[in-house]
């Protein structure tokens, strides 16, 4: 038996996207920028891709959807894109738990005289909007919050974060790539002026992503070339993979209704199952968090001995995946920023698993996958990971 619980990671693409991808590989492989008829019709798929995936945001105008190669450039797109438009270093605000899609490219724009100021976070990982309102400065000209934690699950209250930049005349800019497909956004109500998605994050296929531009703000490009997407993301457009991921959120739209409720159903049917754990604790707020997300850390853990990775791999030998989160540098462990930020210590930090679950997870699957981790863990350290409270 063969369980995937790793869908924060990637998901598995559609049939009905993998058909998308095909019909354009065989019959659609034109370039969208030549006039003749092979260009044409790869034209037609890929304004059909951008439509679809403006509805799933419910934007008004297509053309505010700029096709990336996935959500990493997206976020570079909106930070980068918008500091490139000041000739003297001004002041940005994000997130201590952002993704290092956002957090690597705020380190660079310090390195070029940029003052960055990371909120901080309580123990569930959420912002105290009041921390945004006393961060903000008169020459702080962007701020950007993740919308859902990959590691924690944690969904922060954009909207209400999204009124206060926008109060100040600052721009807002979300990475909304866990959120997109998962639950419902609506460009239309919510204040956003950039918004990152990824297309292998709602079964679309990897190498496409895209970055919502609401009209009027203006961004300067990273690259250089042939004035593709507006003359805001220069090169060819990889039109089998957009195909794919326009058709993957044309799904999700009409599935969400349903699809999140069932998820949140079986989260908290695992949730429950390992209730009775006493040193796996629950990572991130229990309400205000992603649909499919389940994630721990390993209190009172060595972390010499037992760390995340460990989980995974022994989950690995036992045919179910999932995932740690503590990153392997150089070989050697180190404790996640996000779970550094939210106050855990290096050994629990150094423990987080997360399980994430998608279209396929049915209850058999999460009842399984519990029997499972409660094995591994009486396996790996009985003395800590069972033992009483």
């Amino acid at each position: 038996m063969q369980i995937y619980l790793d869908h924060s990671a990637t998901t598995p693409p559609c049939a009905e996207a993998i058909a998308a991808m095909q019909a354009v590989l065989t019959q659609q492989w034109g370039n969208p920028s030549s006039l003749h008829e092979w260009g044409q019709r790869a034209a037609t798929i890929l304004e059909e891709a951008r439509l679809q995936v403006a509805s799933l945001l419910n934007a008004p105008k297509p053309e505010s959807i700029i096709f990336t190669s996935g959500g990493t450039e997206a976020d570079n797109l909106a930070i980068i894109g918008v500091a490139r438009r000041y000739t003297i270093p001004q002041h940005l605000i994000i997130s201590s738990v952002e993704h290092s899609a956002v957090a690597e490219p705020a380190k660079l724009l310090e390195q070029l005289g940029w003052r960055v100021t990371r909120l901080p976070v309580e123990q569930k990982g959420l912002i105290n909007p009041l921390d945004l309102q006393a961060a903000l400065r008169p020459n702080t000209v962007l701020v950007s919050i993740i919308y859902g934690q990959s590691e924690v699950g944690t969904v922060q209250p954009i909207e209400e974060l999204g009124n206060i930049a926008h109060s100040h005349g600052v721009l807002f800019h979300t990475d909304a790539v866990q959120v997109a497909g998962r639950l419902p956004i609506d460009v239309q109500n919510l204040p956003v002026d950039l918004l990152s998605l990824s297309s292998h994050k709602l079964y679309g296929p990897q190498g496409a992503g895209a970055l919502y531009v609401k009209p009027g703000v203006q961004l300067v490009p990273l690259l250089c070339g042939g004035g593709q997407e507006w003359r805001l993301r220069s090169g060819t457009q990889a039109v089998p993979a957009i195909a794919g991921f326009g058709v993957a959120a044309q799904l999700a739209t009409q599935e969400m209704p349903w699809e999140i409720p069932r998820l949140i159903q079986l989260r908290e049917r695992l949730f429950a199952q390992l209730a009775d754990t006493p040193s796996l604790i629950p990572t991130g707020d229990r309400i205000s968090r992603l649909p499919h997300h389940i994630s721990f850390c390993l209190q009172d853990a060595d972390a010499e001995k037992i760390s995340g990775k460990t989980i995974v791999r022994q989950m690995n030998l036992a045919g179910i995946a999932i995932s740690s989160g503590s990153a392997c540098n150089s070989g050697k462990l180190n404790p996640s920023p996000v779970l550094s930020a939210m106050g855990y210590t290096t050994p629990a930090a150094l423990g987080a698993i997360r399980l994430t679950l998608g279209r396929d997870t049915t209850t058999d699957d999460v009842d399984w996958a519990a029997m499972v981790l409660k094995q591994v863990l009486k396996r790996i350290k009985p003395e800590v990971l069972l033992a009483k409270r």
